[in-house]
Order: C-alpha cells, then sequence, then structure tokens
C-alpha cells in the first residue's frame, strides 16, 4: 500500500469510523484499508461491481464488500447532482443480533473512498466526513 494509508488513519482517528478504505478509480484496486478490516478483504469483482457505470445489478441485487452483503440506500456515485456518493448499510446477518453499519462511498477523482460507521453512526455523519476529505484530497491534487 501506498501513502493513502495516511488517508486511513486521518478518517480513523476521531472513532466515527469502524473501517476504512481507499480505491484506485482507474485500475479499480485498493490502495489502502483499515488493518483488520473488513474492506481489507474486497476482491477485484467487489469493486468493479461497486465502481460499474452499469447501475442494474448493485441496484437491484445490492453490494458486497469484502464478503459483507450491503443494501443499496442512495446512489449518487455517477448522477448529475455532483455530490458523487453513495449511502450503503450492512444487511443484518441471519441468526445475528449484531447491529448494520452505515457504509458512504464517495468519489475524489483519482480515488474512490469507502468509510463504514461505527455502530449507531447514522450516513449523514459519515457522509460530511467524506466530503471533508474528498475536498481536501482534491485540493491537495490541485496545488
Amino acid at each position: 500500500m501506498s501513502g493513502w494509508q495516511e488517508y486511513i488513519s486521518s478518517l480513523m482517528r476521531d472513532g466515527l469510523c469502524c473501517d476504512a478504505a481507499v480505491i484506485s478509480m482507474a485500475h479499480q484496486q485498493l490502495l489502502a484499508a483499515h488493518p483488520g478490516g473488513v474492506l481489507e478483504n474486497m476482491t477485484q469483482l467487489e469493486i468493479q461491481a461497486l465502481l460499474d457505470r452499469n447501475r442494474d445489478t448493485l441496484l437491484t441485487k445490492g453490494a458486497t464488500l469484502g464478503g459483507v452483503k450491503c443494501l443499496v440506500i442512495r446512489d449518487n456515485l455517477y448522477t448529475d447532482t455532483h455530490n458523487y456518493t453513495m449511502d450503503l448499510r450492512t444487511k443484518q446477518q441471519e441468526n445475528s443480533d449484531t447491529c448494520t453499519n452505515a457504509i458512504t462511498v464517495a468519489l475524489a477523482n483519482p480515488v474512490c473512498l469507502i468509510l463504514v460507521g461505527q455502530n449507531g453512526i447514522q450516513g449523514g455523519t459519515l457522509n460530511l466526513k467524506a466530503f471533508k476529505m474528498v475536498r481536501y484530497i482534491k485540493n491537495s491534487m490541485h496545488q
């Protein structure tokens, strides 16, 4: 992994996230992830499905990230709204009392950020955190 690991550390620092990852948009591969997190195990196929411009399968069947099935709540990743985000929620596992987690996916060309919230953290909170990091990445690229 590369200098992107510093971005992961920054995203994890305040305790709102239990996992985070940075993906290359051009190569559709994992650049950095929180050590020991589920996103560290994302496959190339999962990444390709998440970033595919044809959204039909993703919207009807959901997404899988690191082997964890997720429901798509809102998908504006490639829309004209210019917020370039997607909200997901982990699916509750059968015979399990575990909580589900909010997930935000945000485009910050040349990368895509994925943030998984701690139990009880809402998607809106994750979106704000993602937007701040996207703004920081875009500003750093243009300096």
